[in-house]
C-alpha cells in the first residue's frame, strides 16, 4: 500500500481488518479513538509498537510517558507537529506491514 492510499483511507475514516494492527490504530487515531488507537499499540512489544505509543502519549500532551516510549523504541522525541509525525510513522511502516 502506497502513503497516498493510507492518507486516502484516513481522509475516508476506513481500514481493513486484515490490515497490521499498527497501521489501524494510526488511521483510528486520525478519526479520534485516541483510546483504542492506544489499546492496539500498547499491545504491540516491537519498536515499532513503541514508537507508535511514543507518538500517542506525546499526542495527548504527556510528555514524559512519551519520552519513556521514544527510549524503548530507540528513537528521539520529535518537535513536529502530531501530525507531521503521523505521516513519518506511516511512511516508515508502510513497506514493512503491509
Amino acid at each position: 500500500m502506497t502513503f497516498k492510499e493510507f492518507s486516502e483511507l484516513r481522509d475516508k475514516g476506513s481500514w481493513g481488518e486484515n490490515m497490521h494492527p499498527l497501521l489501524r490504530a494510526l488511521l483510528i487515531d486520525a478519526t479520534g479513538d485516541w483510546d483504542t488507537a492506544h489499546s492496539i499499540a500498547q499491545d504491540d512489544p516491537t519498536s515499532n509498537g513503541s514508537w507508535v505509543h511514543a507518538y500517542l502519549h506525546r499526542k495527548e500532551g504527556d510528555k514524559w510517558n512519551a519520552g519513556y516510549w521514544y527510549d524503548r523504541a530507540g528513537r528521539k522525541m520529535t518537535g513536529k507537529k502530531p501530525e507531521a509525525e503521523w505521516d513519518d510513522i506511516a511512511r516508515a511502516l508502510l513497506p514493512e506491514l503491509s
